[in-house]
C-alpha cells in the first residue's frame, strides 16, 4: 500500500507561481502528476522516474518543473506562468507492482 497525500494548490492570479507537493508514506518509483478540469477527462502533467529523468505535456513545458527528494519521499510541481487554462484538480500518481495509487487531489485555480 501507498498513501499519497497532495498539498500546495489555491487561488492565484494568471501569471502567477504555485509549488504543489505530493508526499508519499514509503518509498516509490516514477511519480507523475496528473490534472482535471471540470468537464474534462484527466490528463498527464508530467513525469519524474526514480533516477531523475522528466517528461512533460507540450502544454506545460517552459512553465512547470518537477522534482523529488527521494530522502522525504516527495515529489513536488512547480508551476510558473500560470494561465486560467491550468485550473483544475492537480493529482500526484504512482505505480508499485501493477497497482495504480492515487492522492486525493489538490484544486489550482487561476484567476484574477
Amino acid at each position: 500500500q501507498v498513501q499519497l497525500v497532495e498539498s500546495g494548490g489555491g487561488l492565484v492570479q494568471p501569471g502567477g507561481s504555485l509549488r504543489l507537493s505530493c508526499a508519499a508514506s514509503g518509498s516509490i518509483g516514477s511519480m507523475d502528476w496528473y490534472r482535471q478540469a471540470p468537464g474534462k477527462e484527466r490528463e498527464l502533467v508530467a513525469r519524474i522516474t526514480s533516477s531523475g529523468s522528466t517528461n512533460y505535456a507540450d502544454f506545460v513545458k517552459g512553465r512547470f518543473t518537477i522534482s523529488r527528494d527521494n530522502a522525504k519521499n516527495t515529489g513536488y510541481l512547480q508551476m510558473n506562468s500560470l494561465k486560467p487554462e491550468d485550473t483544475a484538480v492537480y493529482y500526484c500518481h504512482t505505480r508499485r507492482f501493477v497497482v495504480d495509487y492515487w492522492g486525493k487531489g489538490t484544486l489550482v485555480t487561476v484567476s484574477s
